[in-house]
């Protein structure tokens, strides 16, 4: 009893100890609104996420999204390197050193694209100051590494492409080569892969040479020979180290660190910054840069560079050439300045050559009352393949440049006025089997309140179909083109390559209102009248070689029988009557017959288009401004200009003559003989001159003169044509006597 008791005791006694324990608590801190709030959002946060995790760890999205990743990387690296390999750069070499060339229609050079192109020079003639001071700043591992510095590379794509530090000499030159100037990711991974192939094909010294001769150095210069002229006056092998120093130095931002830059305020920094590289990478001891930099950069200057001419010889021809290589065949503007193509074309020089002394004098072409000259453009068609002969693309005004500015011949979007007859509205007649002489009324007409005149508003009641064609008199062109109906005639005109919609299906369209065109089209469409019906697309080159030689591009030429042969030779027929009787009577050049037809869009546009069976020429002028006016009809000073440039032209054609008859000629109706003037005479001595020279005659039969002369006398009638030739003989007689005194 006593040790339960005991027990007991000690048992209560610890109980009573262990309850008189009193735990010390902090007070309770309470909760701030902010901790509720952070709590709260978390626990949403994690509510959205719970569903999220659970199905991203039933599914191993983090193994997939490893594997896509790995698949992407390998993905577009596959690509950069097919990119690589098939840049081709086993031709670098010969296209840096080349220039684009284009040829003629022969085979001959009619002239080279001048790009980012110095004068070439081999290494061994550079100085070897320029190979130490050009390695020391731009790549001090070049003799070593693979074309790429892994380094700096990775550096480069760290930092997402923003600094430049990652690109080695063979880097440069594939960027130069290749590639832009953007600084992104995507340019200095293929970068990357292109400088590797590089450097498997090129040895090092071939490698300094292409980057040396494809560097800019600031003022429209490339290459290090013409920088070492154009600074220092010394050819590339004669460069000291302190010039050397300065034209590696121009390598990171030419137009800043070149010395005429605000009188060389940063070359100076600049070259001393490259002699310091020099010393870190042992070419130079520091006491020998200490003197080199005491040296004064602008004492040094002498300009001894002689820029290649950019008065390219055939500038619009060239313009065009290239928008051609761009839109037809891919070529981008930097490969075809800079990639040493052989471009072949359909030039024939001659012609152009003609083509350009025409608009070499604005002063031949209409002025405006605040001496702004109208604008022109014209070209020149071989009908039988669609190779243009001849295109100038603008006049030759003070302040204009040719190569660059807008060419009218191909870019220009203007009115054809009536020049679009013969295409919507008299091929469809006579496809539908009307006659050329069809008899069409020429008189006032009213067409829901437009009533459409001529240029001399007057009327002439029935006349023949040709007649109407060949002085482009406009009620019976309306009126048929509304008897035919103006979607039959607009549905024709697409098939000559005009861009025609339903909304151009109104009469108006008969006198080209509503329609834009330029003479590129035109010239192209007409090719169907001088060829049986047969129109080929109108192109400029027919093949380009890389600078190997090799055929890398072939003419995409479409040939499409647009009309019949019988309604070609009808409308032939009809437009012989322009030149002989109609709107075009003084354009035609001496001893050539020629068809076609004018056109005038109020005093906006000015059209004449001739042909022959050897070449089609279209011609346009109007002020570009849409402020001025012309004044008068094609008739005038446009058939004066078209005149001129086909004496030029025609002599280097064949002279085939037109089968076809003139419905005049056939009529007893005698050709209108234009009056002599000083201007004809000019015309008449350049046909002459050209024949010589090309061993031509014109296309004229030597009888169709002397059948009208014999037809004019058995109708013993007044001879209009005869009176007016006449008294043409007569001025040109005096005007001879007059120079021969004066001259003496």
């Amino acid at each position: 009893m006593s040790e339960n008791q005991n027990f007991s005791r000690r048992n209560k006694k610890g109980t009573e100890k262990k309850s008189l324990k009193i735990p010390k608590l902090r007070p309770k801190k309470e909760k701030t609104t902010e901790e509720e709030v952070e709590k709260q959002a978390t626990t949403r946060f994690a509510k959205i996420m719970r569903p999220i995790k659970r199905f991203w760890k039933r599914y191993n999205l983090t193994k997939i999204t490893i594997i896509v990743v790995l698949l992407t990387i390998v993905a577009t690296g596959s690509y950069l390197f097919y990119l690589a390999k098939t840049a081709n750069v086993k031709v670098l070499q010969s296209s840096i050193s080349a220039q684009t060339t284009i040829y003629d229609k022969d085979g001959d050079v009619a002239g080279n694209l001048y790009g980012q192109k110095g004068t070439p020079v081999k290494i061994d003639q550079v100085s070897t100051n320029i190979k130490n001071a050009v390695v020391a700043t731009e790549d001090r591992t070049f003799y070593t590494n693979h074309g790429v510095n892994l380094k700096r590379f990775t550096l480069a794509i760290v930092t997402l492409g923003r600094f430049g530090g990652g690109s080695t000499i063979t880097q440069q030159l594939a960027k130069n080569a290749y590639l832009t100037q953007e600084q992104t990711i995507d340019r200095k991974a293929r970068e990357f892969f292109l400088a590797l192939e590089i450097n498997k094909h090129y040895s090092k010294d071939e490698i300094l040479d292409m980057y040396l001769n494809n560097s800019y150095f600031g003022n429209g210069v490339w290459g290090i020979q013409d920088a070492a002229l154009k600074y220092f006056g010394v050819p590339a092998s004669d460069v000291t180290v302190d010039e050397a120093a300065s034209l590696a130095g121009m390598l990171k931002g030419p137009e800043i660190y070149n010395p005429l830059y605000e009188k060389g305020k940063y070359a100076t920094d600049r070259r001393n910054t490259v002699l310091e590289n020099m010393v870190n990478a042992g070419y130079l001891k520091q006491d020998e840069a200490d003197n080199y930099m005491k040296v004064d950069l602008q004492a040094k200057l002498n300009d001894n560079y002689q820029s290649e001419s950019m008065s390219y010889k055939y500038p619009s021809y060239y313009n065009a050439v290239i928008s051609e290589a761009e839109s037809k065949y891919g070529l981008s503007l930097q490969e075809i300045m800079n990639n040493g193509y052989k471009i072949y074309t359909g030039m024939d020089q001659n012609m152009q050559a003609g083509l350009q002394k025409t608009y070499d004098d604005p002063n031949f072409f209409p002025q405006a009352a605040d001496g702004t000259y109208a604008q022109s453009a014209s070209v020149a068609i071989d009908p039988k393949t669609g190779a243009v002969s001849a295109l100038v693309g603008n006049v030759d005004t003070q302040g204009s440049n040719s190569f660059t500015d807008f060419n009218y011949a191909t870019m220009s979007k203007r009115s054809p006025g009536s020049v679009i007859k013969p295409l919507i509205v008299y091929a469809p007649a006579i496809e539908a089997g009307w006659a050329i002489d069809k008899l069409v009324d020429d008189s006032p007409a009213d067409y829901n309140g437009w009533k459409p005149t001529d240029f001399d508003n007057q009327w002439r009641g029935e006349i023949p179909m040709y007649n109407a064609l060949a002085n482009s008199y406009n009620i019976p062109a309306i009126n048929t083109y509304q008897t035919i109906g103006p979607k039959v005639g607009n549905a024709l005109g697409r098939e000559f390559g005009l861009k025609l919609t339903s909304k151009n299906d109104v009469l108006p369209t008969a006198l080209g209102a509503g329609v834009e065109t330029n003479p590129w089209q035109i010239a192209q469409a007409y090719q169907a009248f001088a060829n049986n019906g047969t129109m080929y697309s109108a192109h400029l080159i027919s093949k380009i070689e890389n600078a190997k030689g090799q055929v890398i591009k072939r003419a995409k030429v479409t040939k499409k029988q647009v009309i019949s042969k019988e309604t070609a030779q009808k409308m032939t027929q009809m437009m012989l009557g322009t030149y002989s009787n109609g709107s075009a009577w003084k354009a035609a050049p001496d001893t050539y017959t020629l068809a076609g037809k004018t056109g005038t869009n109020e005093d906006q546009d000015q059209w004449v288009v001739g042909y022959t069976p050897d070449l089609v020429m279209a011609l346009w002028v109007g002020y570009a401004d849409g402020k001025n006016t012309l004044t008068g009809s094609s008739e005038g000073q446009t058939s004066v200009i078209f005149r001129q440039e086909a004496s030029y032209m025609l002599p280097y054609t064949k002279g085939t003559s037109f089968t076809e008859k003139n419905p005049y000629e056939e009529a007893g109706i005698a050709a209108l003989q234009p009056y002599w003037t000083q201007q004809r005479q000019f015309q008449d001595n350049i046909v002459a001159q050209e024949q010589a020279q090309a061993n031509t005659t014109g296309n004229t039969p030597q009888s169709s003169s002397s059948t009208e002369s014999s037809s004019s006398d058995n109708e013993g009638g007044f001879d209009l044509g005869k009176t007016v030739k006449n008294v043409g003989d007569a001025a040109k007689k005096l005007w001879d006597k007059l120079t021969h005194v004066f001259g003496n």
